[in-house]
């Protein structure tokens, strides 16, 4: 199946990109290029929202960075986007989010 081929192709480009190896788990993309996002001073976890004024707690989304010893790290930063393995804590849900770099805020722009 053609399809199928170009499915793994495409993921195996994904995964050098970041430099990211599976191992133990594998965990599913979720695309999050859309999305304002910070890694929170709250060590541990992303903050994100289609938003850019995080002001708005009904807006405002935040996983836990999922960290686990078989994973050499857990923030995978490349040129133009960046890949963090999260937690939702939702359904036993665990996803290699991908985010725009153009779309992080700095720390003022958080709602703490």
């Amino acid at each position: 199946m053609k399809k199928v081929d170009k499915y793994f192709k495409l993921q195996k480009e994904i995964y050098e990109y970041f430099g990211y190896k599976e191992d133990w788990v594998v965990f599913p993309l979720e695309d999050r290029r859309e999305m304002y996002w910070k890694i929170s001073k709250t060590i541990g976890y992303v903050k994100y929202s289609p938003q850019k004024d995080f002001t708005n707690e009904d807006t405002l989304y935040e996983d836990e960075i999922y960290t686990q010893r078989f994973l050499p790290k857990w923030v995978y930063r490349g040129k133009k986007y960046t890949m963090i393995v999260v937690d939702t804590h939702t359904d036993g849900n665990r996803f290699l989010a991908i985010y725009d770099n153009k779309k992080k805020l700095s720390k003022e722009r958080i709602l703490e």
